[in-house]
């Protein structure tokens, strides 16, 4: 992979993980991007100080989030991701 690709699909992951972050504050958990070129979102639940690592991944013709515990969705579906955050980290 060339470095102008390497750039833009750290960029696409970073996006992905950013829609994600907003998606999880809205629903009173807390968050930050951390790891190499902030691939990787941690979220945690405020009261029960649980967190949850996510990563944005190419998958099939598209992207997917993973996250701790098993956790697997195509990115388009981001608020059912965050929903399915609240519970597992509420």
């Amino acid at each position: 992979m060339a470095v102008v690709g390497a750039q833009e699909f750290a960029e696409v992951r970073r996006h992905h993980l950013a829609v994600l972050a907003y998606e999880v504050e809205g629903r009173g958990l807390l968050w930050r991007l951390a790891g190499p070129e902030e691939s990787v979102l941690t979220v945690l639940g405020p009261r029960t100080r649980r967190q949850a690592m996510v990563v944005a991944t190419p998958a099939g013709d598209g992207w997917s989030y993973l996250w701790t515990g098993g956790g697997i969705a195509d990115v388009t579906e981001v608020m059912g991701v965050a929903d399915r955050l609240a519970r597992l980290l509420g």
